[in-house]
């Protein structure tokens, strides 16, 4: 699948290459394409940690909230609900949301009444947490007090930063650069006066000029990554910045 970079964000015939916008097209043509289902499959494996945190502060046990996880993405994948989504109302983040609001206010009674996810295998769940281990430890005696709707958009906020700085990691370690990046990423998105590049020097064995060049070009190209991933959740070129802004307040407001 052909991606956009940062540089194509506003020319919309390759934007629609992206995950989410292949899934409105096809719900707009209304057919059933191939494509466009791996790309929901593919959306709603970056977004089982958020759902699950939302399932969980809903008052679920955690062997509920997988279960109950699975057969919401079954759900997902095997209805046209997503599909056709108005496309004017673009993030995948707040349409699915709202689906799962809906799902869990159905009758408990029709979720057990047969095999959770129905006849549909997604993954396994061993395979989910494979997936995307976080990283992110939330404060539980403030979390304890956040709405399902906070812890929902923190995890999502964190599992779209860890995907783009393991995309980033293993660019790293293809280029023969993992050490740099196991090094430095921690200060990716810290203020310039909070890096010490004199500490990094000396662990690095690197001249300070070096290493303030090696973070601009790997700030550079994190923020590449993450707008990428960010672009792959919403409808339009037009929304990747205003999702950026909600992604970046979601993360401060969980410091």
């Amino acid at each position: 699948m052909k991606r956009d970079t940062p540089h194509d964000g506003h020319c919309h015939a390759q934007f629609t290459t992206t995950r989410w916008s292949i899934v409105l097209s096809c719900g707009d043509s209304g057919s059933d394409d191939a494509e466009a289902q791996a790309a929901l499959a593919e959306l709603c494996k970056i977004y089982w940690r958020p759902v699950f945190a939302f399932i969980c502060r809903q008052g679920h046990s955690v062997p509920d909230a997988q279960d109950l996880t699975q057969d919401f993405f079954a759900r997902i994948l095997k209805s046209r609900l997503l599909q056709s989504a108005d496309r004017n109302r673009g993030r995948f983040r707040s349409l699915l949301l709202k689906a799962l609001q809906r799902f869990l206010q159905d009758d408990v009674d029709k979720r057990s009444a047969r095999k959770r996810g129905g006849d549909l295998r997604f993954v396994s769940w061993d395979d989910w947490m494979a997936e995307a281990p976080s990283h992110l430890s939330i404060p539980k005696q403030e979390s304890d007090n956040w709405p399902p709707e906070r812890i929902f958009d923190v995890r999502w906020a964190a599992t779209v930063v860890e995907r783009a700085l393991r995309r980033l990691g293993d660019e790293c370690e293809k280029r023969g650069r993992r050490r740099i990046f196991d090094v430095l990423s921690d200060c990716l998105a810290a203020e310039r006066q909070d890096v010490s590049y004199a500490t990094f020097a000396r662990i690095l064995g690197l001249e300070e000029t070096a290493v303030k060049n090696l973070i601009h070009r790997l700030r550079d190209r994190y923020r590449s990554l993450l707008r990428e991933e960010v672009a792959q959740t919403v409808g339009g070129a037009n929304q990747i910045d205003d999702e950026l802004r909600y992604l970046c307040a979601a993360l401060a407001a969980s410091e």
